[in-house]
């Protein structure tokens, strides 16, 4: 059973900022969009590169290399050239903290 990990303050996460996390050796991104935080991995479906330094436009962000969207609040895939959708985690808030779980493993 995965365990949560706290990533950051809550007050430290700006809306429209997100957060790099390493969780057993998987970089998670976390968001802020509309004040709520959501969690998919650091990795485009398309090459395997990092997808966090991607320009966020609305829930999307668009991978900074060959402009494939994802849907930062499902993980899922919204233009080519990428087909697969990434994974997408569970995040809560405890304790003032942004804390997210890779129950994948599980």
């Amino acid at each position: 059973m995965s365990d949560w990990v706290t990533v950051c303050d809550e007050r430290a996460l700006a809306e429209g900022e997100n957060v790099v996390v390493d969780v057993d050796g998987c970089d998670i991104a976390v968001f802020k969009i509309s004040g709520e935080c959501y969690a998919i991995e650091d990795i485009c479906s398309h090459d395997g590169t990092e997808i966090a330094s991607g320009m966020v436009v609305g829930d999307e962000i668009i991978c900074p290399r060959h402009g494939a969207r994802f849907c930062i609040k499902t993980g899922a895939v919204k233009s080519a050239p990428a087909y697969e959708s990434i994974a997408s985690f569970p995040v809560r808030i405890e304790n003032g903290k942004i804390q997210v779980k890779d129950e994948r493993w599980d």
